[in-house]
């Protein structure tokens, strides 16, 4: 869906993508995502189906930027102004670890815009918010999503937990060389 109100101020722009924090307006687009059984697979979040679930959603979002700093950005297509999904980056207290993510409408799949989003996020977590150490998870079973961390230049670390009673997942990290770390 084409935006056509006031936008907030991009974060970081890619060739092909704005990424910019997610807002009120964003409403319908993160339902058609977050609701959308394919998207949610691998994600180890049900669908969410009311609007008030995704209102709270966005707002944990912007909790999040006025918290850390960052968090997961609104991701628009530059040809046609077009909600992609979501990605950027988020604190896992439960690990002390900083984790990008990405989770885009499958129309967009296949192009090489997780990549693209995300060697932009690495770059502006490294470069202008000087983080040491940033963290990736997948479902071992979410091929797509580890083939992005991998290209992304993100090195595999093990498989661990997310949660002491879940599954092995994937983990791949990515450190800051710049600050010699």
């Amino acid at each position: 869906m084409a935006r056509s109100t006031m936008k907030p101020t991009p974060i970081l722009e890619t060739e092909r993508l704005i990424l910019r924090e997610l807002c009120h307006e964003d409403t319908e687009d993160m339902m058609r995502l977050h609701s959308h059984p394919v998207v949610q697979r691998y994600t180890g979040e049900g669908v969410i189906t009311t609007p008030e679930g995704i209102i709270n959603k966005i707002a944990e979002k912007q909790a999040d930027y006025r918290k850390y700093g960052y968090g997961r950005w609104a991701t628009i297509l530059k040809e046609g102004d077009e909600f992609v999904g979501w990605a950027g980056l988020a604190y896992l207290p439960e690990f002390d670890e900083i984790d990008v993510g990405y989770r885009f409408l499958p129309e967009f799949w296949g192009r090489g815009l997780a990549t693209e989003a995300t060697r932009g996020i690495l770059s502006y977590a490294f470069n202008e918010l000087k983080l040491k150490r940033i963290v990736a998870i997948a479902m071992k079973e979410n091929k797509a999503s580890i083939r992005v961390m991998e290209k992304a230049g993100m090195q595999f670390e093990k498989y661990a937990p997310y949660f002491p009673e879940g599954e092995d997942l994937a983990w791949y990290v990515m450190k800051n060389e710049i600050l010699g770390i």
